[in-house]
């Protein structure tokens, strides 16, 4: 924070929910340096008494950061020249984003980074739903003084068929459970309703809705309403389109249907925009990447373009190269071998025989098998499979028709789907967990800080993001009591850094401490990831499924990219796994031998 105020730009970033001057001493104000020597560097608004930061007087001395008892205050310094290149703020203290990503007929660019980067605010911003301002909040820019700013760059068409009304745009919303809200009526209305490209019958076969088609869309689970919103967007005569988180609900089968759906569009000649966590389904899908990075929720910047493959490798090794930019301190590696039998202790902590479980028009059927001491147990397959009854079961949730369960071990389960029906604190709710006070315990260092969670205690359970709500649920699974952890689906929501942090600190949490963890997840690369060996689900989703042993992760791994139609192979530079293109050389020839799965001493 030593730069010289002529060479830097400075970010004051208030989070308006954890700053709460009625608990707090006012230590911000009181403590800063240019307050003491009479200047006004921070104040209390007048209209609700939270802290107002001048940028201009602030010093960046970080003293405010580190007095403020909640964590509300961020204060960066950022290179002048960067300033310029501000595309948007939306008021004072509030989160700012710096330049925009390119878009490119004929390709799908994606956009990878992590949750409060400013993805939705580029969006919105490209779509003409948001003009930027350029950091000039106070006022309304007219049009003549956005294309100036954009003037001599490949993004100034775009603006001027937006402020003439020309651009045609079509978006995937992320929040995808607001469309029933918004629309009443069969998803077969809805799709006719936006039919402009003539293309539902085919849009209805690759998403697989045909059995949605004269269901009210207040019937639809969180995937076929994924897939419809994909479609509806898909469906639209546009010159643009974005897609805002499309895996999101879906299993591994309907994520590359959604994947190979996008990919037509661009193949037809259109511009199209990708928004996505799932760092496997992003790789295979688009053909560039832009990486955002910043401080969440304080700013956001845009890198250059980058080929899929350079910017994925970059965002994983937190560096931009031509940039000359360390985003991140640590860089992610991938383990190059693909078990772990030496860290697994060979004492199971719990078996079962055969087991079944019918329902009225579902039939469940499960191999024997056993958990053991230290393992991590991936549970993998499509949805309407049995998965979560499988896991239910295992966690005494559920009873099984028939077989036995020997679990001679407490299990602690976090369900797939989470409530924020809670009226108190994160604290309050981890403590509970814990079943003692966690501000100041051992086990704080352990999880709660590795997670990034301290930050979150303040805040309330009912005014979480999904991601936040996510990680607060792992954390107090993790918590309890127990010799085997129990997580359905712990990727929903969190972002692709978040995603890949959280894979580690399990496994890591697991083997140091000799625990064991079941893991039911659509995100490929984090199972493989975390994983040392898997059940693969298979079957009629919807009428019958069944379940195999515990595999050897290289053997469930192979099994399971068959079924899925795909190869994998492992990056050169960083050992990440990656899926091969459709029909590419090495595709074809890896299933030729029936090795879809990376070897060993690949």
């Amino acid at each position: 924070m030593g730069d010289s105020k002529s060479s830097t730009h400075r970010v004051a970033v208030l989070d308006q929910e954890l700053c709460q001057p009625k608990k707090c001493g006012l230590e911000c104000i009181i403590y800063c340096p240019v307050n003491k020597t009479g200047g006004e560097c921070i104040v209390q608004s007048p209209e609700d008494g939270k802290a107002v930061i001048s940028e201009e007087l602030c010093t960046g001395c970080g003293i405010c950061i580190k007095k403020c008892p909640f964590d509300a205050i961020v204060i960066v310094n950022l290179a002048k020249e960067l300033g310029e290149d501000k595309i948007h703020q939306f008021g004072i203290n509030t989160f700012r984003l710096y330049r925009l990503p390119s878009l490119r007929k004929g390709s799908v660019v994606g956009l990878l980074g992590r949750n409060g980067m400013g993805k939705t605010t580029i969006v919105d911003i490209l779509a003409g739903n948001t003009k930027p301002n350029f950091g000039q909040y106070e006022k309304d820019l007219d049009w003549d003084e956005v294309l100036r700013k954009f003037q001599g760059t490949e993004l100034k068409s775009h603006f001027e068929k937006i402020s003439h009304g020309d651009l045609l745009v079509s978006i995937k919303p992320q929040h995808v459970y607001m469309i029933p809200k918004a629309f009443k009526g069969t998803a077969r209305e809805l799709l006719e309703k936006y039919n402009e490209r003539n293309v539902l019958d085919d849009l209805v076969t690759n998403l697989d809705l045909k059995y949605a088609l004269n269901r009210n869309v207040t019937q639809l689970s969180g995937g076929e309403l994924q897939r419809l919103a994909v479609a509806i967007a898909a469906s639209k005569e546009s010159d643009y389109y974005f897609f805002d988180e499309p895996s999101s609900y879906n299993d591994v089968y309907q994520r590359l249907s959604v994947a190979r759906v996008i990919r037509d569009l661009a193949k037809s000649g259109k511009s199209v925009m990708v928004v996505e966590h799932d760092i496997t389904l992003l790789d295979y899908l688009s053909d560039y990447i832009h990486i955002l990075y910043g401080e969440p929720g304080a700013y956001g910047i845009t890198s250059g373009l980058q080929s899929t493959k350079v910017g994925i490798n970059s965002f994983l090794e937190g560096f931009l190269p031509n940039e000359n930019v360390r985003f991140r301190q640590k860089a992610f590696r991938f383990e190059t071998t693909t078990t772990a039998d030496d860290m697994v202790l060979d004492v199971p902590v719990a078996r079962y025989t055969s087991i079944s479980k019918s329902f009225p028009s579902f039939r469940l059927k499960v191999a024997d098998g056993q958990i053991r001491k230290g393992e991590v147990l991936g549970i993998v397959g499509a949805n309407a499979l049995g998965k979560t009854t499988l896991m239910k079961m295992l966690a005494g949730v559920d009873k099984p028709d028939s077989g036995t369960l020997q679990i001679g071990a407490k299990i602690s389960y976090k369900p797939q789907y989470l409530s924020q029906d809670y009226d108190g604190s994160v604290k309050s709710i981890l403590s509970v967990a814990y079943e003692d006070e966690i501000e100041g315990s051992p086990i704080e260092d352990q999880i709660l800080f590795p997670m990034g969670l301290k930050k979150l205690y303040e805040k309330t359970v009912k005014n979480l993001s999904g991601g936040e709500l996510q990680k607060v649920a792992v954390a107090a699974c993790l918590l309890r009591n127990a010799d085997i952890y129990a997580l359905d689906e712990p990727s929903a929501f969190l972002d692709a850094e978040d995603r890949i942090a959280l894979a580690k600190f399990i496994q890591r949490y697991v083997r140091a401490n000799e625990k064991s963890a079941i893991i039911i997840d659509h995100d490929v690369q984090l199972i493989d990831l975390m994983a040392d060996s898997l059940i693969i689900f298979e079957g009629i989703p919807g009428l019958s499924g069944e379940a195999s042993p515990p595999l050897s992760k290289e053997v469930g791994m192979n099994r399971f990219l068959r079924a899925l139609s795909i190869t994998y192979r492992r990056d050169e530079s960083t050992g990440r796994p990656r899926v091969n293109k459709d029909d590419s050389r090495l595709d074809r020839s890896q299933k030729e031998s029936g090795n879809y799965y990376y070897l060993k001493n690949t």
